[in-house]
């Protein structure tokens, strides 16, 4: 009731505003690549009194001008600044702006000005770019969820708040998240462990599918989820916006707010988000788990409740040869997990989950991240060198209800584990420019961790790790069509396990018939040392509407500590897990393909890899049991996965465009003890065809209408990695209305996004998601309101 009230509130509100304006008029048009056809977003159109941004399709407005003659520049980084004059004295809306890409000036450092687009032609790896625009649009609960809709990009789902990502089925630390030229580093070994990153204080994301330890290092084996530096705010202004949203599935109630500003030399910007939800919906009011039934009191996912506090800050410098920018953020999070999920206790719990569907009882985590980040770039004659300093505290804390296993007597509280992570990063690049066909690059990367733990439960010991890397490549423009670039990466690790023993003795019964009390030991004081090298090479060739890549590359993944030195009970997962101090760094080699062609109106696009493993690390289940949960151990094999992304879109009409993508990836295990089956979390085969139509005319007070459909289909998935069980097929269909409107006779326009996911209540499981595992469906229905208020 409370959304149709705040729809009608502001349907009434905002159109009585708008005929309040009848006299004046609108200027509408679009502004586009000339080269390619392509829409440019965030350019800026400005005039006397006038002023606007084009939007994600390149799409802009201005309203309330008076008649008369107006002189616009439009403007962007990258591109030729357009000057042109127009005699107003009705609507306009076909107002059509060609820009051409050029060379342009950052202070005193001359850039090749060259559009992301032509950047990620010319790169013989699989990129993808992720928009500002593309990111408001399809905005949902978490920063992966929302990156979904990219072909080979899935998600790990855990409850309605969190999720980690999966690129071409690989996810957990063969995915590295870098944000800000740092790489990520929490808990994220651990299946129930989301990102800690705010999605609201992002503008530009570059997706790299296929192996990219030759920048990266390792983790990177999947591939990069690149959050990258937004661009220098114009000299002399100051903008920010306000960010409302509000969910009926969850309750979900959130605002983020966010300024930039630019004097001269000096810039920053600072974000804070706030978000609180009560217990998700799902389309079942009951669940089965190991025989046992479990009634959903209104179809509430009893104690998935959460709440984020989020805060960043930015402060820059930008002079002659020199930029510098400091970034500074802290990321808090409190949520429940699934009630019925951890060791079943919700059958002898004195806590009443019913009582609220906002309340977050036990089981709880509660996780802090701060970082503070420098990325530095001085640029002097042929060189450019870039430096990236970082410093992570990841603080994260699991609660439960106090349950003694085996011999362990009633634990004293409800901490059962705590991990925290100290983490320091430095990345060096020089990039040396040849000639104009030529640049290399050589760089550094090194990182240390240092990991303590606590809780009366244990999983992993303390350690540190200590990482670095050295690495070369070369860019060679063969031709103005044809680009090569190979290199090779060296690197060294360390990694020190402590020992560790239990807090309580357990009983042992000797040969000769006594007993001892002894306090188990769980973990050794280790000292393991790793090295490898790494590298790829490929070529691309851009043909006039058509893009051919080519890629081979060999990446690997140092074991982590889970991996080593775990053993003990992962409830959020329902196993005892065994770790393996013989294991070798993971092994990776792979072929990557793609054909991309487009044109204004229709576009295809082929990407299929293979990719072999040596030795695979994974956890493979033993007939063995530690009272009545299974023990898992750590083990390699050898691995082959083979598969890709098809995109294929077209406008149908000015108006209706038609966009479709599939995935698959076949995975076989081709030793080991589980020769011949696939690889846990596999996700099975599907595709996405969304339709998109921009409305010619306005309606009402609402500027700028676009409808969104998107439907999911997905395949059943038999094919799985026993005591996983099978997934059944689903199709899916999400709706969404998308406009602006004019909020307080403003000149910049107020962004509107109506969304409706699963519209038809659908049950169905995703394969990857958290829950699954314990019959739990995915969300059902889900409306949402957000406001985009710019100032």
């Amino acid at each position: 009731m409370i959304y149709k009230m705040l729809g009608a509130f502001l349907s009434i509100s905002l159109c009585s505003s708008s005929l309040l304006a009848q006299q004046s008029f609108t200027i509408k048009g679009v502004v586009i690549n000339s080269n390619t056809m392509e829409p440019v977003t965030e350019v800026n159109i400005k005039g006397e009194n006038l002023f606007a941004i084009s939007s994600f399709n390149g799409e802009f407005f201005i309203s309330n001008i008076s008649k008369g003659r107006y002189h616009l520049k439009i403007s962007h980084i990258g591109y030729i600044t357009e000057y042109m004059t127009i005699e107003v004295d009705r609507n306009i809306d076909n107002i059509v702006i060609k820009l051409k890409e050029s060379v342009t000036n950052l202070e005193e450092v001359q850039v090749l000005g060259k559009t992301k687009n032509q950047k990620a032609k010319e790169l013989p790896v699989i990129t993808y770019e992720v928009s500002k625009g593309f990111l408001n649009q399809n905005r949902e609960n978490s920063l992966m969820q929302t990156l979904q809709k990219i072909p080979g990009v899935s998600t790990i789902n855990i409850g309605s708040g969190q999720s980690k990502p999966l690129i071409r089925g690989l996810g957990f630390n063969r995915v590295s998240v870098v944000q800000n030229g740092v790489k990520h580093e929490a808990q994220q070994w651990g299946a129930d462990h989301g990102l800690e990153i705010d999605q609201y204080d992002i503008e530009n994301i570059q997706i790299i599918k296929g192996p990219a330890s030759l920048l990266f290092g390792s983790d990177a084996v999947a591939g990069v989820v690149d959050i990258q530096s937004p661009e220098i705010p114009q000299p002399h202004s100051f903008q920010g916006e306000v960010n409302l949203l509000g969910e009926t599935n969850n309750n979900l109630l959130g605002v983020s707010a966010g300024v930039t500003g630019r004097k001269d030399k000096w810039f920053y910007r600072g974000r804070l988000t706030f978000r609180d939800y009560g217990d998700y919906k799902v389309p079942t009011d009951k669940i089965n788990y190991e025989n046992y039934i479990f009634e959903l009191h209104e179809n509430h996912l009893r104690n998935t409740a959460g709440t984020e506090a989020n805060s960043a800050f930015s402060l820059g410098f930008l002079s002659g040869k020199v930029k510098s920018e400091t970034f500074i953020s802290n990321v808090y999070a409190r949520n429940g997990f699934f009630a019925n999920a951890h060791g079943l206790e919700v059958r002898s719990s004195n806590i009443d989950y019913d009582r609220s569907d906002r309340d977050i009882d036990l089981p709880f985590h509660e996780v802090n991240h701060f970082k503070i980040i420098n990325n530095t770039s001085v640029y002097q004659d042929k060189h450019t060198l870039h430096l990236d300093f970082g410093y992570q505290h990841n603080h994260r804390e699991e609660h439960s209800e106090p349950a003694p296993h085996g011999y362990m007597p009633n634990p004293p509280d409800t901490k059962e584990r705590e991990f925290i992570k100290n983490t320091w990063s430095l990345n060096t690049k020089n990039t040396r420019k040849i000639n104009d066909n030529q640049e290399v690059v050589f760089g550094l990367n090194a990182e240390f961790q240092d990991n303590q733990i606590g809780g009366w439960g244990f999983l992993i010991p303390e350690y540190t790790r200590f990482t670095a890397g050295v690495f070369v490549y070369d860019h060679f423009k063969i031709k103005e069509k044809i680009h090569l670039q190979g290199g090779l990466r060296y690197d060294f690790g360390v990694i020190d396990t402590k020992a560790y023993y239990d807090w309580y003795p357990s009983t042992v019964n000797n040969s000769d018939g006594s007993t001892s009390y002894i306090y188990l030991q769980r973990a050794q004081n280790k000292n393991l040392n790793f090295n490898n090298i790494s590298g790829s090479v490929g070529i691309s060739y851009i043909r006039d509407k058509i893009t051919y890549k080519l890629n081979i590359g060999k990446s690997f993944r140092i074991p982590l500590a889970n991996e080593l030195a775990s053993d003990g009970v992962n409830y959020h997962m329902y196993r005892y897990e065994k770790g393996n101090l013989n294991l070798k760094p993971e092994e990776s080699y792979q072929i990557d393909i793609d054909l991309d062609y487009s044109t204004k109106n229709f576009s295809f696009g082929i990407n299929p890899f293979v990719n072999l493993f040596e030795n695979f690390i994974y956890l493979n289940p033993t007939p063995d049991y530690y009272e009545t949960l299974q023990i898992y151990e750590y083990t390699q094999s050898k691995v082959l996965r083979v598969g890709g992304e098809l995109k294929f879109g077209y406008a149908l009409t000015e108006n209706l465009r038609i966009d479709a993508s599939a995935e698959y990836v076949y995975s076989r295990q081709r030793s080991g003890p589980k020769k011949n089956f696939t690889l846990p979390f596999s996700p099975p085969l599907s595709g996405l065809v969304s339709a998109n139509y921009q409305f010619k005319k306005d309606l009402f007070c609402f500027k700028n209408i676009r409808v969104i459909a998107d439907y999911r289909l997905t395949e059943k998935q038999d094919e799985i990695v026993p005591p996983e069980e099978k997934t059944e097929g689903y199709q899916v269909l999400n709706l969404a209305f998308l406009s602006s409107i004019n909020l307080f006779n403003s000149e910049k326009q107020t962004g509107l996004r109506f969304k409706l996911n699963n519209v038809f209540n659908t049950k169905y499981f995703n394969h990857t998601s958290f829950y699954r595992l314990i019959d739990v469906p995915e969300a059902g229905r889900n409306i949402s309101l957000s406001l985009t208020i710019p100032f």
